[in-house]
């Protein structure tokens, strides 16, 4: 623990053994008393902790940590830890002004046919819902599957007086099976694939075991390999 600046503001800092985990305690300006600044309340800035799902596991199991998942639905549906709190951060956008209506056309026939996303816009209740649910001095684990919406989710929590936050870095994606008690149809890790790229590995596997067994039968049988081939109309 460490102190400075004590006085008219005042900080402190400290550091646990887990990556960037900081307390952060600033003083705001007051207003003046006789010339005197008067410092009449303190913000408290609690930075988020950034942990591996081995270190995740620990905070729920030992520290008592609630996980807060913020993925979209049809990831959530597909795997999810079990007894989590499910408040997305982005909600499915079925607005229908134009521009949304041309915009959403365009991510369908792209990002939602080969990736399985949904088109999405930011959730307004996202902060309120976690509130309803878990009071602001809860410690809270937040996880998404790649890291990025956990992070965002945690600095607007922070920012609404939350100050026990963590997040696993690289999302449950990192997150090994077993791990976790999960639920769902697939494995936390696998539950950000969807669409098109799901059979991709399907389709180059048989296209390895054609190209093999074509290399194998022109090996054995090249003459009878030959007269396939000329009947190939170029």
């Amino acid at each position: 623990m460490a102190t400075r600046g004590l006085g008219s503001c005042c900080s402190l800092s400290y550091t646990s053994h887990f990556r960037t985990s900081s307390l952060v305690v600033k003083a705001p300006r007051g207003r003046l008393v006789r010339g005197k600044p008067l410092c009449r309340s303190y913000a408290i800035r609690a930075e988020v902790k950034f942990v591996n799902s081995e270190e995740a596991k620990q905070l729920v199991d030992t520290e008592g940590y609630s996980i807060v998942d913020v993925r979209d639905k049809s990831q959530f549906d597909r795997a999810h830890i079990n007894k989590c709190y499910h408040v997305p951060l982005f909600i499915e956008n079925k607005d229908n002004d134009l521009g949304t209506i041309v915009k959403r056309q365009l991510h369908n026939n792209f990002s939602g046919l080969f990736y399985g996303l949904p088109f999405t816009k930011p959730n307004p209740d996202f902060v309120q819902t976690v509130k309803s649910q878990l009071p602001p001095e809860s410690k809270v684990l937040i996880v998404c599957q790649e890291g990025l919406r956990s992070a965002s989710a945690a600095d607007r929590l922070e920012k609404a007086g939350f100050e026990n936050i963590a997040c696993i870095t690289s999302g449950l994606q990192s997150v090994k099976p077993g791990t976790f008690e999960s639920v769902g149809s697939t494995e936390l890790q696998n539950a950000g694939k969807a669409g098109l790229v799901t059979i991709q590995g399907d389709i180059s596997r048989v296209l390895g075991a054609i190209l093999v067994c074509a290399f194998l039968f022109i090996t054995f049988f090249p003459d009878l390999a030959e007269k396939i081939l000329a009947l190939i109309p170029v």
